[in-house]
């Protein structure tokens, strides 16, 4: 993994997002946080991440209008996005993964699968 990986942790919950950017920051990355799909979208174009961390139910704009507009602009169409949310149905999942969203892990999870996760996608990039 790169010493560089960059994070971008997004999710209205400012506990979450605390838990992602500290266990995150333990295994070596670089974590920001957004909390709102807007933010979330300029936080992209300004300090483009290696992986975007997503939550669907996000305040003005949700995870997938952030999904659909980061993959419509080819500058950021290939930024690995894993969607992490409450929602557990079958229908939210594979419309996430149809918008283009490479994983999908359900809340509550544990820090070490995130940790994992992430570790193996970074990993598979770079190999």
């Amino acid at each position: 993994m790169p010493a560089t990986a960059r994070i971008l942790a997004v999710d209205d919950e400012p506990e979450l997002t605390e838990l992602m950017h500290y266990h995150l920051v333990r295994a070596g990355y670089t974590v920001d946080t957004a909390a709102n799909g807007w933010e979330a979208i300029h936080a992209v174009r300004a300090h483009r991440p290696d992986i975007i961390l997503l939550d669907l139910m996000l305040p003005d704009l949700d995870g997938f209008g952030v999904c659909e507009i980061l993959r419509r602009d080819p500058d950021t169409a290939t930024i690995p996005i894993i969607i992490v949310s409450a929602w557990s149905s079958t229908d939210s999942r594979n419309l996430g993964l149809e918008l283009g969203a490479l994983d999908y892990i359900t809340k509550p999870f544990q820090p070490r699968d995130l940790v994992g996760r992430v570790d193996r996608l970074m990993h598979a990039r770079a190999g």
